[in-house]
Formats: C-alpha cells, sequence, structure tokens
C-alpha cells in the first residue's frame, strides 16, 4: 500500500481561500496541463473530507469524476448526495490502515485528512503542483504537529504556469 498527497497549492502554500473556495486555482489553469491522468489511473482508493467533497459535488457531472477509484468522504453525515461516494464516521488513521496492502490511496485536498497522517508517517508520496498565485490567507496545505519530516525530491516538472514538486519517504 501507498498513500499519496496529490494536490495543488498557491505559492504562499495554501489549498484554499480562507472562505475554501478554489476560485484562484480555476482561473489559474486546469488539469489537462498536468499529469493528472497517468497519476489517477494508479490510484485504488480517494480519501477526502467533507469539504473537499462539497467542491466535487458543485462540478458538473461530479458522479463520474472518479470513476475507477473507491471513493471515501470522512463525514458524520449517514448518506451523500453522489452514489460514487462513501461516507465515513471514523479516524482516517485507522481507516488507512485498514485498507489492503496492495491498494494506492489518494488523499484529496483537506489538510485535516492529511495531518493525521502525516504524524503518523504514513504518507509515502507528495505530489504538489504550485500555482502561480498568491492569496495572502486561506487553509494551508500542512497542519500537523510539530515534527521534523524528510522527504526526497525526485523530480520537478513544469506544467503550463504550473510548477509540480515530486516527493517520496525516504
Amino acid at each position: 500500500m501507498s498513500v499519496f498527497f496529490y494536490g495543488c497549492i498557491t505559492m504562499d502554500g495554501y489549498l484554499a481561500d480562507k472562505n475554501h473556495g478554489l476560485d484562484w486555482l480555476h482561473q489559474t489553469g486546469g488539469v489537462e496541463e498536468t499529469d493528472y491522468e497517468s497519476f489517477y489511473k494508479s490510484m485504488d482508493i480517494t480519501v477526502m473530507g467533507k469539504r473537499t467533497f462539497r467542491e466535487i459535488e458543485n462540478l458538473e457531472n461530479a458522479g463520474s469524476f472518479y470513476p475507477t477509484t473507491e471513493n471515501y468522504v470522512f463525514t458524520h453525515d449517514k448518506s451523500l448526495s453522489l452514489e460514487e461516494f462513501i461516507p465515513v464516521n471514523g479516524d482516517v488513521v485507522e481507516f488507512v490502515r485498514g485498507v489492503e496492502k496492495n491498494k494506492n490511496i489518494w488523499i484529496i485536498g483537506g489538510n485535516t485528512i492529511l495531518a493525521p497522517l502525516l504524524d503518523q508517517d504514513m504518507v509515502d508520496h507528495i505530489i504538489i503542483q504550485i500555482a502561480p498565485v498568491l492569496i495572502g490567507d486561506g487553509i494551508p496545505l500542512f497542519s500537523q504537529k510539530e515534527a521534523l519530516k524528510r522527504f526526497c525530491l525526485e523530480e520537478v516538472k513544469k506544467y503550463g504556469p504550473f510548477a509540480e514538486l515530486v516527493y517520496r519517504k525516504p
């Protein structure tokens, strides 16, 4: 099993603006300018929080957005508006520990999902696209407990206006 974070942030390190909005990203470029499709084809499971799910829920054809993965949303809700997404109420660390060893897990957005996994040294790969945007305030990507975490830089790519940094756990 490998756990991946794959996502885009602003140059000042934010996943979203302070209202959880992604207008800055949508106005900068799209996934067609990245290696998203080949990345997604290697994933078996997606894991996200409720706020990330709400962003997906508002997209056109949202139900077909992640067609080949099992898609889990950490929420207190018993059901979700899209049947392709499965609600999970519990601890993300325990959930990930319970996944079959031959599966690749993509952590999508949400520092509240990512932070506990980083705290437990469970994130194997971090792939970050950096948009050429500064927003000054917002939802930071990293909010784990204070502790030294090292990753090895494997690759730097350029996709249109985006820089992509590919890291792996040593």
